[in-house]
């Protein structure tokens, strides 16, 4: 064979090499992306079920303990904010105060032995630490979704083509100040 017709076989197989690795790097971004946007649809489902028990919560220590106000308004105005946050920087400040503020009603409840006595207290506070390590797995499964994507958006060769197709990093997401674990519940 000549040197001009390996040169062209040369040149066609990296003519058709190109579009078939830009297929094949397009889809594995798309896929991990997908697998980010659905590891923090988790995250949402658990903090959502987190948020729904709240109101039991407060409700039930507020039978018990009608003069503490102020600690029961504090939670309710977190999550409230809790609920409103969108993406991950905003959800890991509103779930900071929701924290401090849970931490605080639990702690208000070890003052009335007659609360940690209730069945419905018992059941709730065994909820939340159910759903507390939810969702806790779950922050952990979207962070290992993110680490993967945003390597594969950084690492060489993906980032040639990752950049110009529209990938971008995403953002982990953080405990908040202060929340290192999640809440405790011992009585």
């Amino acid at each position: 064979m000549t040197p001009l017709g390996m040169f062209v076989i040369v040149c066609a197989v990296i003519v058709l090499l190109v579009p078939v690795w830009l297929i094949t790097t397009y889809n594995g971004l798309v896929r991990r992306r997908n697998q980010v946007d659905n590891a923090w649809a988790q995250v949402d489902v658990q903090l959502k079920r987190r948020y729904d028990l709240i109101p039991n919560l407060v409700e039930t220590v507020r039978a018990y303990a009608a003069h503490e106000r102020g600690t029961f308004e504090a939670v309710v105005r977190a999550r409230e904010a809790a609920v409103a946050a969108s993406g991950p920087a905003d959800k890991e400040r509103a779930e900071a105060v929701l924290h401090t503020g849970l931490t605080g009603l639990l702690a208000l409840a070890e003052a009335y032995p007659a609360l940690r006595a209730s069945g419905n207290f018992d059941s709730l506070q065994r909820e939340l630490a159910t759903t507390e390590d939810r969702a806790a797995y779950a922050r952990q499964y979207y962070n290992d979704a993110v680490l993967a994507y945003n390597t594969s958006v950084a690492s060489f060769p993906t980032l040639v083509a990752a950049g110009p197709l529209g990938f971008r990093a995403r953002e982990f997401f953080r405990a908040g100040e202060g929340e290192t674990g999640p809440v405790q519940v011992r009585f």
